[in-house]
């Protein structure tokens, strides 16, 4: 039995939805961006990849709140956006002024890396519509109260993105707790985003004020430790020996701080290159830790949206009521298929994730 409330499904229009900013993701394959001559089109963003694995992968209804530019490059988002299934109507369209002066939509340049090359993402984010948002731009009372959300999903890279960015997640939150919505956060933090508006510290005094919002806190060792000041012992600085041991202080620190967490959860990877990952993850919930199966040397084709990955299939397990066992261990499984993917989201199916929990292997399939 789920130790999360969640409403009932059927009783809310949307089961979950996400807060964040969607970019184009210009992908060069197997080479490197500064030697491309073409590019694979994405879509991807923190926020958005948890809606679009649970539309996608789990069939739930989910929408996304963002703000886009109403260009060429815009409507080429929003088509990928509606492959993937997830609802635009609480989308912001904004008015495109000829050049992107006023504001534009963000591209980001990913290599998926190879071997001892790691992954390599280089964004070109300024500006951008979504980082304008503020206050009272987002009808949120017709989101949660008028439509009904069973969850909502936002992280810190929505967070870091402009100065109002803050503030509008924590409307968000606040109409979200009013009417019973779960409320979700990946601390996803990212060292070049807060760069040029406080760094590390600034980033704290945003993620400690938005968790006391939180129900569900999730993030990897450096996010706790950069984003919330928890200290992570015993974790060498190539990540190359993740201890769970090491984790479950770090958590029982969050935990007693921040009391209004329901579950916290954290995925452990150790990096043994861009290509073989150990992968695993923990949650706690209900004053109990549930691990999921590790998976050593995992095969990585491209890691990223392998955090999202997890959100979605753990969200997915509280959602439909399953156990914190299961919560995890759907979680881990759907990272780790997705980081077998071209791409920032998902391409695996529920059936796959249910083999995978379940110990199968990768035998054709015929």
């Amino acid at each position: 039995m789920s130790v999360i409330n969640v409403k009932a499904a059927g009783s809310c229009k949307w089961d979950e939805v996400s807060l964040g900013e969607i970019m184009i993701r210009l992908d060069p394959g197997d080479g490197r961006i500064h030697t491309a001559r073409k590019f694979d089109v994405w879509e991807g963003g923190g926020e958005y990849n948890v809606a679009r694995g649970l539309r996608r992968c789990f069939g739930m209804k989910t929408a996304v709140v963002t703000a886009i530019v109403d260009n060429p490059v815009g409507r080429l988002l929003e088509d990928l956006i509606l492959q993937g299934g997830v609802d635009m109507s609480h989308v912001k369209w904004v008015p495109f002024d000829g050049i992107g002066k006023a504001s534009r939509n963000g591209l980001n340049f990913t290599e998926k890396g190879f071997g001892t090359r790691g992954a390599v993402g280089c964004s070109d984010r300024g500006h951008t519509a979504v980082s304008q948002l503020k206050r009272g731009d987002i009808n949120w009372k017709k989101i949660f109260k008028d439509e009904g959300a069973r969850w909502f999903h936002c992280g810190g890279i929505f967070a870091a993105l402009g100065e109002g960015t803050p503030e509008v997640a924590i409307e968000a939150m606040e109409c979200a707790k009013e009417n019973g919505t779960i409320i979700s956060y990946d601390l996803n933090f990212r060292p070049s985003l807060w760069k040029s508006v406080g760094g590390t510290k600034r980033a704290m005094e945003v993620n400690r004020t938005i968790a006391k919002y939180v129900d569900v806190m999730i993030g990897n060792e450096e996010d706790f430790t950069a984003a919330l000041g928890f200290k992570v012992e015993g974790l060498d600085e190539k990540c190359s020996s993740l201890d769970p041991a090491n984790f479950k202080k770090m958590i029982n620190q969050a935990v007693k701080e921040f009391p209004n967490f329901k579950a916290v959860a954290t995925t452990l990877r150790a990096v043994h290159s861009a290509t073989y990952n150990d992968w695993g993850a923990i949650l706690y919930a209900g004053g109990e830790f549930y691990q999921a199966t590790p998976r050593e040397k995992l095969e990585i084709y491209d890691r990223v949206g392998g955090g999202d990955s997890f959100a979605s299939g753990l969200a997915y397990g509280f959602l439909s009521g399953l156990s914190p066992q299961e919560c995890v261990e759907y979680g881990a499984a759907h990272g780790a298929l997705a980081m077998t993917t071209p791409g920032d989201t998902s391409m695996a199916s529920l059936s796959e994730v249910k083999s995978l929990v379940k110990g199968g292997g990768a035998r054709v399939q015929r």
